[in-house]
């Protein structure tokens, strides 16, 4: 939640246009030797998704974690979900919706040649790639991850996934699609697997429905009612929330309506969630794009704790909140937002002196990392907080409109 810098709006702009080019241009490139058309490729990945037999316990599936009555996100209130040869392995991040990702630029950090460049655009910030950590550039390349992941669908090896999709009920329209031998070809077998399972994320409406009370504002069919439209005034309003600086609320090139997300990366110093797991050992920390999983960025300390923003389309759906699913309530993700520096005390725990530990889920010498700069993160001790408990609800109401016809909102 920032202001950007006119430089930086164009840099991303043109960032968007290339990348989007080149996005198509690789998808391209991937189906040139496929024998099957988009649709039928489709088919094969919605036969896959939902196909639990592709896990080591024989129980999960894709849709398990990503429910398609939950807009494609988790169907609990868990912070991690559970996975492993006994559905009994906690992951290390909340589970992401997979609705509206079709236009996900692929990762990128660009800086200006001079030092004083750099400087004067200390607002540049990462943009795309997909996952909380941006690692992978395609859902085909992702989908390997799930599926070899211990804490996931668990399997050993990409030989394990092709005898699974070997005896599977779509085995043959497999074979039709990528040969005849593809399963005595593991690894192709898995990189197949995760073309079909793109072709279906990007070629299925469900996955982009625009079905929301927002869409129809947006096309002049329906009004918000004064709440509604408080609550949208209150979100973007660069003095108040500021909210809409990230997730954006504008149309479009060619009226086109946006997925709520910038694609970028913030450091929002969320607090520990004692929930999972791995947060039990004080030495852990999941730093987001410096690590654990994602490695290539290890070195760029100032990255460690970004996330990528995620889209807040069927926001009301979810019961977790934030990569670490700390919150599980939309009021309490809007307060801690709010309310995070003016009263640290709510959200943050105490040493044995009695003081507040801020930013307690980075290490200490990182945690000036975390953004101070920006509304309504400037906001100091014992200030007041930019909304008041009526604003939230407005805001809370705003958020509901962006929930698609096919979902439902979490009840309050």
């Amino acid at each position: 939640m920032r202001q950007f810098s006119s430089r930086a709006v164009l840099a991303t702009a043109l960032c968007l246009f290339l990348l989007s080019a080149c996005d198509k241009h690789a998808a391209d490139a991937q189906a040139a030797p496929v024998k099957a058309g988009a649709s039928d490729l489709a088919a094969i990945g919605k036969a896959a998704f939902f196909d639990p037999s592709l896990s080591a316990s024989g129980k999960q599936s894709c849709a398990s974690c990503h429910s398609p009555a939950n807009a494609y996100g988790p169907p609990n209130g868990l912070a991690v979900q559970l996975g492993g040869p006994h559905l009994d392995r906690a992951g290390l991040r909340s589970v992401p919706s997979l609705r509206y990702l079709r236009s996900v630029p692929y990762w990128t950090y660009t800086q200006a040649n001079s030092l004083k460049e750099r400087l004067e655009d200390g607002d540049n910030q990462p943009i795309g790639g997909y996952t909380w950590d941006g690692r992978y550039n395609t859902p085909a390349d992702q989908a390997a991850f799930p599926l070899l992941n211990p804490d996931e669908m668990a399997n050993t090896s990409a030989d394990d996934v092709a005898k699974k999709l070997s005896q599977s009920a779509y085995a043959q329209q497999f074979r039709d699609a990528f040969g005849q031998d593809v399963f005595s070809r593991p690894a192709q077998a898995l990189a197949d697997l995760g073309k079909v399972l793109q072709a279906f994320q990007f070629n299925d409406p469900s996955f982009a429905p625009y079905s929301s009370k927002f869409d129809r504002v947006l096309d002049g069919k329906d009004q918000f009612t004064p709440a509604e439209a408080h609550g949208l005034a209150l979100f973007s309003d660069p003095d108040k929330g500021n909210c809409a600086s990230c997730h954006l609320v504008d149309k479009g090139a060619h009226g086109s309506h946006p997925a709520l997300t910038d694609y970028n990366f913030q450091t929002l110093g969320v607090p520990r969630n004692m929930d999972i797991p791995a947060n039990r050992n004080p030495n852990f920390f999941d730093m987001g794009l410096c690590g654990p999983l994602r490695e290539d960025q290890a070195k760029q300390k100032w990255f460690c704790g970004m996330f990528r923003t995620p889209t807040l389309r069927n926001v009301a759906t979810r019961r977790v909140f934030f990569h670490n699913g700390m919150f599980h309530t939309l009021e309490d993700s809007m307060r801690f937002y709010v309310q995070r520096d003016t009263n640290p005390e709510k959200w943050y725990p105490k040493d044995a002196h009695g003081h507040v530990v801020k930013f307690d889920d980075l290490p200490k010498n990182l945690r000036s990392n975390v953004d101070i700069k920006t509304q309504p993160l400037t906001n100091h001790l014992g200030g007041k907080p930019v909304w008041s408990d009526s604003d939230i609800r407005d805001v809370v109401a705003f958020l509901d409109t962006l929930t698609d016809a096919d979902a439902k909102t979490v009840p309050r």
